[in-house]
């Protein structure tokens, strides 16, 4: 089997796939990406590298998959659907990965490499973990032989694993908890598993297996629990495990607690069930190297997350939401304009800042109430936060929002992804006045789906005549303190801040 010189990762703007990209480039490989939407690569420092190519499609059309998998010799499959698919993740998984070995199998592709989950064997085995297991067979049915991984809790910046223990601990100093948090897993730090990722193209030996991962120690739930609190320099959490909390209640409280909301967390939930600890030891000796040991892991996740260093988060995976139609049917939406005593660029910046710890200007208690209603019914809140306190990009997951539009000094869009009955978005443009003076407009846009929709339509608008002008005035205090200006002043050729307002439009 040759080395491989150009490998295709399908999951590239993912948690895991987004580093392991970095890492095959400094690694001196030519690396080609299928992406569904090109646009999220922008957060990432290696998208402009000359031994990168970037395919714009998905899995499941054929044609683009042949034209990115045509010239690779090695191909990793980082794709879960359970965070775009809901309910259905399972089926759209085997269907997704029978169209990659498919493509796999046309191509002169010589091997599949595959990062699945940990789990003992077994009729009891989650739904979550099965259908990991169903992938693995698929991609290890055909021709191309397939290395499968399998890993426990992944420690890492930004994870889903790290990010609902922190919140956990952070929150509740006493956890009322399900069994499972007795049960033993293995979790591995992400430096690890991207180690294994790329080292396993230069042994052969690993093709065709099945390898399990983990870092060095083997301990129960709660035994994590405590060491991330220790970690974050908390006390030590008071967890009452009781029999009745079933997987559902479970993922229900940790919707509520943490940024996963809680269609995602269940079939996590259900995962922690099971054990979670490696069969073989083929890891250490095919691709010998000491692994992080557990608080190093978390350690390490805290440091990174402190300083704003996290590379990739969970919360970016997933396809891109389509865009509304606009033009189509009745659109509500509501306009308002201030100007600013400002540059274009501090204007931006500060728009730019929207939302996590910086929060909305003023009027975070409303939104904070609005958050705090999308996680009663399942809902994102503003648990996501941001993944850092100035940077944003495309595609980037913000509290209950999606960014879905970013034009420097020009224009931010964000998609609502709290439950609404209908499509909403938010929408700041600038334009300069002069040098030293910007215009800013505000734009909310909702699409209603039937009468619940317009219910709410109506019953909120009242509330935009207060919140939206608190955040317009908010973000003029902010740019004109910072610049030095004088909030009071208005040029003589400016116009004074104004507001337009459309119950009803069609754009």
């Amino acid at each position: 089997m040759e080395t491989p010189q150009r490998i295709l990762v399908c999951g590239a703007t993912g948690y895991v796939g987004g580093r392991l990209v970095a890492r095959l480039l400094e690694q001196g490989y030519e690396v080609t990406c299928l992406v569904r939407s090109p646009g999220k690569l922008s957060k990432f420092a290696w998208q402009n590298s000359p031994k990168l190519r970037v395919v714009a499609g998905g899995i499941d059309d054929a044609t683009k998959m042949d034209e990115a998998i045509g010239d690779c010799q090695a191909a990793y499959y980082l794709v879960h659907s359970m965070q775009s698919a809901g309910g259905g993740y399972a089926q759209r998984d085997r269907e997704l990965a029978k169209c990659f070995l498919k493509a796999a199998e046309r191509s002169g592709c010589q091997r599949i490499i595959y990062l699945g989950g940990l789990g003992e064997m077994g009729p009891n085995l989650s739904n979550h973990l099965n259908s990991r297991r169903e992938v693995a067979d698929i991609l290890q049915s055909g021709r191309v032989l397939a290395t499968v991984f399998r890993a426990a809790m992944i420690v890492g910046s930004g994870s889903a694993s790290f990010e609902t223990l922190r919140y956990l601990v952070e929150r509740l100093p006493v956890m009322i908890t399900p069994r499972w948090v007795k049960t033993e897993t293995q979790p591995i730090a992400i430096r690890d598993v991207l180690r294994y990722l790329v080292t396993c193209l230069q042994v052969p030996e690993t093709s065709g297996r099945t390898i399990d991962i983990g870092g060095k120690d083997i301990m129960t739930y709660e035994n994590v629990m405590q060491i991330t609190a220790s970690k974050l320099g908390l006390g030590r959490r008071t967890i009452v495990p009781v029999p009745v909390l079933t997987p559902k209640l479970s993922s229900l409280w940790i919707g509520l607690v943490t940024p996963v909301n809680s269609r995602i967390a269940r079939p996590l939930a259900e995962g922690l069930r099971n054990r979670t600890v490696c069969r073989n030891k083929d890891a250490l000796r095919l691709m010998p190297g000491e692994c992080l040991g557990i608080e190093e892991a978390i350690e390490a996740a805290v440091g990174r997350t402190r300083d704003g260093l996290i590379e990739t988060r969970w919360s970016t995976a997933g396809e891109m939401p389509h865009d509304p139609d606009w033009a189509g049917g009745a659109t509500m939406q509501d306009k308002r304009e201030i100007q600013v005593n400002g540059s274009l660029e501090a204007t931006f910046a500060e728009i730019k800042s929207i939302g996590g710890q910086h929060g909305y200007w003023g009027a975070g208690p409303l939104w904070s109430l609005r958050g705090w209603m999308d996680q009663l019914v399942g809902g994102p809140g503003l648990r996501r936060g941001r993944r850092h306190p100035t940077e944003l990009h495309y595609g980037e997951a913000l509290d209950f929002w999606r960014v879905t539009k970013l034009d420097l000094n020009r224009q931010l869009r964000l998609r609502a992804e709290m439950w609404l009955p209908g499509d909403a978005e938010l929408d700041f443009t600038v334009r300069p006045i002069t040098s030293d003076s910007t215009q800013v407009e505000m734009t909310a846009r909702f699409r209603p789906r039937g009468l619940m929709g317009l219910a709410y339509w109506y019953s909120v608008y009242p509330l935009h005549g207060f919140v939206f002008p608190v955040m317009l005035r908010g973000i003029k205090r902010a740019v004109e303190s910072r610049s030095g200006g004088d909030p009071n002043r208005v040029p003589e050729s400016a116009a004074p801040a104004s507001s337009k307002t459309d119950a009803r439009t069609k754009p």
